[in-house]
């Protein structure tokens, strides 16, 4: 009777994976329940310190939006603008970092900006204006948009425009920080419709993504020098985690017409090949030699599932998600997650253009 009990449990399980009706995604009403305060702060409780960071607020606004819930979108738009971007995004990006210092006081910790989150943020709020017919939040995003060109983009020798990672501290000597995963192209792809870099950034990224991922498997940092092209970044070598388990997702979503999708998703095949071979990601891999080492949580499980597609790997990283959920304390794989799971249950996808088509219509919209 035992062995029936857990067989039928592990079917449920698989099939709260694999299918949904409606509006209703459990999912993210547990990471809102879990992990957005009623003030619209997405806390991050690793290490106890309960941080906030704009890529938190940011990505939690994208799952808003996927799930048509129009007041946490609005509350989390309204908590970042007022303690992160000290009450106005069109006048500064925000800050990145936010929580308790040494003395006990709430606020921000460091105030230089995150490039990726910038991004998402715009996109967020250009998709919500569009999706939900609201001029406010296109302008917004449009003001933020043309903010993000002015402080975070530089015309690199040899490379030309591409996205810093930050407003400060990536740029030395003829030497220049970047981060793969930083640049999704389904962002850059709904820029491009904007006057600015946005064209000749999509371009340049996917040169990024390409070069910087010799074997098909992308680090986490690499660094630009204008007399030697790529090469390292000092701090994390070669090696691809944390960060770069992103680039994966943002290329297996691409739409299946993108100009870049067929090129990128068969350059990168040998993660899909190395998840086949382990029976889970990599935890880590070095870039340049292939090397691995540990399991990657179930959160990179999530996030391969797009480049995975209509293969065997998919089914036992689906089986995975099932049977090892991410814990009530582990934001990073919750949120790799909400977007890979998300996307593989098709409650969203991403056009050619880059715009969001959520599953979702008018009969279940949250009130404003």
């Amino acid at each position: 009777m035992g062995g029936l009990y857990a067989g039928m449990l592990s079917l449920l399980l698989l099939w709260s994976v694999s299918a949904w009706s409606g509006c209703d995604w459990p999912a993210w009403q547990q990471f809102r329940q879990a992990y957005i305060s009623e003030q619209g702060r997405v806390i991050d409780p690793a290490g106890g310190r309960d941080v906030t960071t704009s890529e938190g607020q940011s990505y939690g606004m994208f799952f808003a939006l996927v799930a048509d819930d129009r007041d946490t979108f609005e509350r989390l738009l309204r908590w970042t603008q007022d303690n992160l971007a000290a009450g106005d995004l069109t006048a500064r990006l925000p800050a990145w970092l936010w929580g308790q210092d040494r003395q006990q006081q709430w606020g921000v910790l460091d105030p230089n900006s995150a490039a990726d989150s910038d991004l998402w943020l715009a996109y967020d709020l250009l998709e919500a204006g569009r999706l939900w017919q609201n001029r406010r939040y296109r302008v917004l995003g449009t003001l933020l948009l043309q903010r993000i060109a002015r402080e975070e983009v530089a015309d690199i020798p040899g490379l030309g425009v591409i996205m810093l990672p930050g407003k400060d501290g990536f740029v030395g000597e003829q030497r220049w920080s970047l981060n793969p995963s930083y640049l999704p192209p389904q962002l850059l792809a709904r820029f491009a419709a904007f006057d600015g870099p946005w064209q000749a950034m999509r371009h340049n990224n996917h040169r990024l993504l390409l070069e910087t991922a010799p074997a098909g498997l992308v680090p986490d940092w690499v660094v630009w020098k204008s007399d030697s092209g790529w090469l390292p970044d000092p701090k994390t070598g070669s090696t691809g985690s944390y960060d770069a388990i992103r680039s994966y997702l943002w290329a297996g979503m691409l739409a299946d017409d993108s100009p870049d999708r067929a090129q990128l998703t068969a350059h990168l095949q040998p993660m899909a090949e190395l998840t086949a071979t382990l029976g889970v990601p990599p935890e880590r891999v070095d870039a340049l030699t292939g090397e691995v080492s540990g399991a990657g949580p179930v959160g990179f499980s999530a996030a391969l599932l797009p480049l995975l597609q209509n293969s065997t790997a998919a089914e036992v990283q689906r089986r995975r998600l099932a049977t090892q959920p991410a814990g009530e304390d582990a934001y990073y794989d919750t949120v790799l997650t909400l977007f890979g799971l998300g996307w593989d249950q098709r409650r969203y996808a991403f056009n050619q253009a880059g715009e969001l088509l959520p599953d979702w219509d008018n009969s279940c919209s949250s009130s404003r």
